[in-house]
């Protein structure tokens, strides 16, 4: 299971009079890490470089820095830690003193590294929809072990046998969801 940042986080590195703060949060759809670039890029920066990783979607930007030396060491500082769900934005100030190629690399891609190293973290959890058919004798229990599996009811639909519930689950809490259901319903209450 991966992991995704808890909170916002942001680190500051000041290399050779260049002062460099990398800015990080959890994002869901390149849409809202777009949105995050907006809300905290510095128009008054010299460089406002980003990347951002969600799934197998994948974008980063040098914003004029010479080519592959921005974005793609801070999308390297994401996949190095593991983090899926993230955008980060590195803005420079410019400090008068040129660092190079390489020397942009380690600084952009290290305060990357350092903003999401100390970052809090959290599971990511994927979500299955079911869908449940519940006689109405059973609704007690069947809510009680939906609550008891973590299950969100998304919406439910009443007919003359009783209930077909739509719900959302963690993945790795299915196989357990169908047992406690088996099990607390004599095999009445059933995933369809």
């Amino acid at each position: 299971m991966g992991q995704t940042l808890a909170a916002r986080a942001a680190f500051t590195l000041d290399v050779r009079h260049s002062r460099f703060l990398a800015q990080a949060a959890p994002v869901e759809s390149p849409a809202q890490a777009l949105a995050f670039l907006d809300g905290v890029a510095d128009p008054g920066a010299t460089h406002n470089c980003w990347a951002y990783r969600i799934g197998a979607e994948y974008r980063s930007s040098d914003d004029g820095e010479p080519a592959g030396t921005a974005g793609r060491p801070i999308l390297a500082a994401i996949d190095g830690q593991g983090l899926d769900q993230v955008m980060v934005v590195v803005t420079r100030w410019f400090g008068g003193i040129k660092l190079g190629a390489g020397g942009l690399v380690r600084a952009y891609g290290g305060a990357a590294a350092e903003c999401l190293r100390t970052a809090p973290r959290r599971p990511l959890v994927t979500l299955r929809e079911l869908r449940v058919r519940a006689g109405f004798e059973d609704l007690g229990t069947v809510h009680a072990v939906l609550a008891a599996a973590g299950a969100e009811k998304l919406d439910e639909a009443f007919d003359a046998e009783g209930v077909v519930m739509r719900v959302a689950v963690a993945e790795e809490a299915v196989g357990d969801l169908r047992e406690r259901l088996r099990d607390s319903t004599r095999d009445r209450a059933r995933i369809l």
